[in-house]
């Protein structure tokens, strides 16, 4: 289970950090519904910190079409971009990750985490490739994302993100967490940064 977990961490991360250098395709939700993406210009971010949660997905919609989903993992970026990455549970497609994605995160309090949604990074098996793994396409939206709990005590509640996308399509998340301590790892050393709730 922990190899399970660790290989699905690199992926994640793989997903994320990708260079988008590679021209535009569909990605899919799910093995026969192209979703067509405007694809902007990814920034390159590199991953510093992932934090991966235990629990469950009461809800989740990819362009209104509903799934389950494996994981779901926060990932913060050394310029300061940060993903909720969810691992869909799509037997169709093991590369099938959708990250709510965004800047400007702010913790309200010790037990509250909201991040301003825009743009959804949608990866399928069809994405081009980048040293084997998989390309993330871009759509820009706009929506938000909230986390209750304590990242810095690793415990966490519950995550819930809404966003539309340019096209008007509509992602939904609802984790809930089965109440184990969060595991962080902290992949590269950067300049300490406010969006971390870790820190």
């Amino acid at each position: 289970m922990r190899l399970c977990r660790l290989v699905l961490a690199a992926a994640l991360v793989a997903s994320i950090t990708a260079l988008a250098s590679v021209l535009a395709s569909p990605c899919f939700a799910g093995s026969s519904t192209p979703i067509p993406v405007n694809n902007p210009v990814l920034h390159n971010p590199f991953v510093d910190l992932l934090a991966l949660m235990s629990g469950h997905c009461k809800t989740l919609k990819v362009a209104g079409r509903s799934f389950a989903c494996k994981t779901v993992a926060y990932a913060h970026g050394d310029k300061g971009r940060v993903n909720f990455a969810v691992a869909v549970d799509d037997p169709s497609d093991d590369n099938h990750v959708v990250s709510f994605s965004g800047e400007n995160g702010k913790r309200a309090d010790d037990n509250s985490y909201e991040l301003p949604i825009d743009r959804m990074l949608l990866n399928s098996k069809n994405r081009p490739k980048i040293d084997g793994l998989p390309v993330p396409a871009e759509q820009t939206s706009t929506g938000t994302c909230r986390q209750t709990g304590n990242f810095a005590a690793k415990q966490v509640s519950d995550v819930t993100c809404s966003a539309t996308d340019s096209e008007g399509r509509k992602y939904e998340l609802l984790f809930v967490s089965d109440g184990r301590p969060v595991s962080v790892r902290r992949i590269r050393q950067s300049a300490p940064s406010i969006q971390d709730p870790f820190k």
